[in-house]
């Protein structure tokens, strides 16, 4: 019975692995983030004299957020695999992220919904900016939704520093 107790042990343990390539895919997703937001910048550029001022926020504002979700992308494949898969080996020579090794799951999880709210809130400061074409109720709806996002993130944190401290 010992023996295949320490075989389930090893094989959930060596599992961990298996997040590797989901880990590794973040890549391509940050690749097709990339891939779009220099789409956005050469669709701009030709327009940048004629186009109104509020439409060019509109469109740095969607540029802003392509780059935070980048951003959170990274945050999460690295420390994502540092903290459930292995420990990444920089070279000494290498520049290491500042937060690299220091952030846990926890940690993690309020970047993540810090992000979100960030995120949240230039969308819905492009709404606002165009809020002449959308209904009372959408527009309600967009406001409810980024609230939760707030309150969702709030939440966690009080949560986390209440466990912190027992």
């Amino acid at each position: 019975m010992d023996k295949i107790e320490r075989l389930i042990e090893k094989t959930m343990y060596r599992s961990r692995w298996l997040l590797a390539p989901i880990y590794l895919g973040l890549t391509l997703a940050l690749l097709a983030l990339g891939i779009k937001f220099f789409q956005e910048v050469f669709h701009l550029l030709p327009h940048v004299v004629e186009m109104a001022e509020a439409d060019m926020i509109l469109v740095v504002l969607s540029l802003i957020d392509i780059a935070m979700v980048g951003g959170l992308i990274v945050m999460v494949m690295m420390s994502g695999y540092e903290n459930f898969v292995s420990q990444l080996d920089v070279d000494e020579n290498e520049e290491k992220l500042s937060w690299l090794g220091k952030m846990d799951t926890s940690s993690l999880k309020m970047k993540i919904a810090a992000s979100i709210v960030a995120i949240s809130s230039i969308h819905l400061l492009k709404i606002f900016m165009n809020a002449t074409n959308i209904n009372n109720d959408k527009l309600l709806w967009y406001v409810i939704m980024h609230l939760t996002f707030v309150l969702s993130a709030f939440a966690m944190g009080a949560l986390d520093k209440v466990t912190k401290q027992s």
